[in-house]
């Protein structure tokens, strides 16, 4: 037999035996080496459940910690018994508890022999490669690590940030060049007994008792000084996230392992029972000669990297909630608001809806209620039209609109006399957001009104300054929603032209020309109402140039079709 296993092990054990005794009943010898912390009746628990098998062993316990030299202890303990035992062995394969093999160990025992002197084990130094996470490149190697980072977390950081202010180095041992790599590897015998039996391996050994992280490091380093042959990459599938975690593998990922082609993969959830069926049938698992190939499924794990990182455009959730400003679009589609077009124009909303096709909503964010399309007072996603509810998140509201309705444009209307205004700078962020603005136009509802001049007047004066705000932020070097402003004045001179663009951004395949507009609301006398506030104290700023007694004439001519004239 060409391989012999090493199994670290500390949970699950009904699976670490199925696993041991899949390779043992195939042939090739195990020694397992449990956590010492594990308790005396699981550890003779899982001791009784393997006794039949004579190659298989248990070797001497440590209490093994992440990021410690007690697993660079436990596999060295392991390891010498492995060689020890089992001269037959030509390579030593390190494994985990959590991990199963994917192929049959002739496909394992066949690929090794092709490659008698071959050790596989990733081996990289930190400044050719910079794949570590967590801050701590080179330093690992210089500094002292005597803390658990994960159990004596302020000690270690502490220590570390004085060492770092000292200017505390240490030296690596005269002939070292530190490499870090997976801690799951596979060594030829005379490679991994050259280590375990070098004159100077107490002085390596003192060296790196003080690493941080020593198995990702003492093997991948030494092995430099003795292997005649390195492929730097490990047999062992296993992937990890960008925070530097394992992913984890259930049974929906089946036709994923199976495709990778390696020869074993972790990490194994214990309850994936249709993977454990699987893979450790000796009738199903046929061999193949496929050469083991992570790479194969590396794009998908590339994509649920990105996924995790960037999330999907305009969508929020407990799971996945981003910072300010570094969301993957703040909203999932494009939309549409206008301001000051439902108060200029008579049943704007539902000329708009028939143009252009869309989902086209009353005032969001009107002091009452959410007036939704078509007077809804629920919308998709269980969104309800109160006030109360949409105010206390109005961000989240909008978002929530434009995510559950995806497929569909949304248009809304808005006004400075909406209760949020909180929403302009985001709004005005938001690449999808197409914003149309008539300023001004605030002050139609007021002409309109039957109320007391003065109360108007106080009213026109607030309004104004809410517009005021809103087109200072509109008219920002930040801005990214695509806007149009247009003052009152010289949007009523010719309505069609501003309409026709609007229209044909929103639906931009639709050829056919606006015929009409919206039904204006009666103006006469509009421009004596500016007057007049400017006779109380309040100058008008937005409406543009209204002179007293020429009331508006809008241009509401058909455009018929071009003739040509002989």
């Amino acid at each position: 037999m060409s391989v012999g296993f090493i199994m670290m092990c500390h949970t699950a054990f009904d699976r670490a035996a199925q696993v041991a005794r899949h390779w043992a009943e195939a042939g090739a010898p195990v020694v397992i080496h449990v956590d010492k912390r594990v308790s005396g009746h699981d550890y003779a628990s899982f001791n009784r459940a393997l006794a039949d098998l004579e190659n298989v062993s248990f070797s001497r316990r440590f209490k093994c910690e992440w990021g410690t030299w007690s697993l660079v202890q436990a596999a060295q303990a392991a390891s010498e018994q492995m060689l020890e035992r089992h001269a037959e062995v030509r390579h030593v394969y390190l494994a985990s508890g959590s991990c199963l093999p994917l192929r049959p160990l002739k496909d394992l025992t066949d690929y090794l022999d092709a490659r008698p002197y071959t050790d596989f084990i990733e081996s990289v130094t930190t400044t050719e490669v910079d794949w570590t996470v967590g801050g701590i490149g080179m330093e690992r190697f210089t500094l002292r690590f005597p803390f658990s980072w994960k159990k004596q977390r302020r000690l270690f950081d502490r220590y570390v940030d004085l060492q770092r202010r000292v200017g505390f180095k240490r030296s690596i041992p005269d002939g070292l060049v530190p490499h870090l790599g997976s801690q799951w590897w596979c060594l030829t015998r005379q490679t991994l007994s050259a280590i375990l039996q070098d004159p100077d391996r107490r002085h390596y050994d003192s060296y790196f008792e003080r690493v941080w992280i020593p198995d990702e490091s003492y093997f991948q380093t030494l092995a430099r000084l003795y292997a005649t042959s390195i492929e730097s990459r490990s047999l062992t599938l296993s992937k990890f996230d960008f925070q530097g975690k394992p992913h984890i593998f259930y049974d929906d990922h089946l036709q994923l392992l199976r495709r990778s082609d390696c020869f074993v993969a972790r990490k194994i959830w214990p309850k994936a029972e249709r993977l454990y069926a699987t893979f450790l049938n000796t009738r199903t698992n046929t061999p193949k000669l496929a050469e083991p190939n992570p790479s194969k499924i590396d794009r998908l794990f590339h994509k649920a990297v990105e996924r995790r990182i960037k999330g999907r455009p305009g969508l929020y959730m407990q799971s996945r909630f981003p910072r300010k400003d570094h969301e993957n679009g703040k909203t999932s589609a494009p939309y549409s608001m206008f301001q000051g077009f439902s108060d200029l124009f008579e049943n704007f909303d539902g000329w708009l809806s028939k143009n252009v096709g869309a989902r086209v909503h009353g005032h969001l964010f009107g002091p009452e209620r959410a007036e939704f399309a078509g007077g809804e007072t629920m919308f998709n996603g269980c969104l309800s039209n109160n006030p109360t509810l949409r105010d206390y998140n109005p961000k989240a509201f909008l978002t929530n609109v434009i995510w559950n309705s995806r497929g569909e444009r949304q248009c809304f209307m808005y006004s400075p006399r909406d209760t949020q205004q909180d929403i302009d700078w985001f709004t005005a962020t938001d690449p999808n957001a197409q914003i149309s603005v008539i300023s001004g136009a605030w002050a139609v509802p007021l002409f309109r009104s039957n109320q007391n001049f003065a109360a108007i007047r106080r009213e026109a004066a607030r309004l104004q300054q809410v517009e005021l705000h809103h087109l200072s932020i509109l008219r920002s070097m930040y801005v990214k929603a695509r806007v149009r402003i247009w003052t009152m004045a010289e949007f009523i001179e010719n309505p069609m032209e501003p309409l026709q663009t609007i229209i044909d951004e929103i639906s931009p395949r639709a050829t056919r020309r606006l015929t009409e507009v919206p039904q204006m609301v009666d103006l006469t006398g509009f421009g004596q109402f500016l007057q007049n506030l400017k006779n109380q104290g309040m100058q008008p700023r937005l409406m543009g140039d209204f002179p007293v007694g020429d009331d508006p004439n809008p241009q509401q001519k058909r455009r018929g079709r071009p003739y040509l004239v002989k």
